[in-house]
């Protein structure tokens, strides 16, 4: 019978791993919240602009659940686990959409609230990977590429 190896490659140091679990575990809770609550938002949004919101509340919601995807991955793969079941999301972080019909503006400004919240987390990973894990980094600079697209997008809608 052939062994099979669950665990990371021998080069892994165990010091960066958890390095990046600390620093990317945030952004992946963060991201969950964001995907779940831009769903609510792309639901229960409502007004003169309500189509080109609520289609770019999808592209958001499905923006972070992929970047969520790729931290989280990054974890596992240096051979830790990570914790975002809905109740773990709940516990450590917060939102600023509200529960029901909501008029364009004021649910973009909620949004981005939570953009806002996220993108903190994700300058923090990528301020403390410099010196633990560039792969992980990496990551993090991607996802914060996104989320500032994003965020970008969101508030074309408020400018004037």
């Amino acid at each position: 019978m052939t062994k099979t190896n669950t665990t990371p490659a021998a080069a892994v140091d165990p010091t960066a791993a958890a390095g990046s679990a600390q620093f990317l575990t945030p952004g992946v809770l963060g991201m969950k919240n964001l995907a779940a609550n831009g769903k609510q938002a792309h639901w229960n949004v409502r007004g003169a602009n309500f189509i080109a919101i609520h289609e770019l509340l999808d592209t958001i919601v499905t923006n972070a659940q992929a970047g969520a995807d790729s931290a989280a991955e990054r974890i596992v793969a240096l051979g830790l686990p990570i914790d975002a079941r809905v109740t773990t999301v709940a516990e450590k972080t917060t939102t600023s959409v509200p529960a029901g019909f909501t008029q364009w503006e004021d649910m973009i400004r909620a949004v981005i609230a939570d953009i806002d919240a996220v993108l903190g987390d994700v300058q923090a990973a990528i301020d403390g990977l410099d010196e633990i894990d560039l792969t992980s980094q990496d990551i993090a600079i991607a996802i914060k590429e996104t989320l500032e697209k994003d965020r970008w997008f969101l508030f074309a809608h408020l400018a004037e």
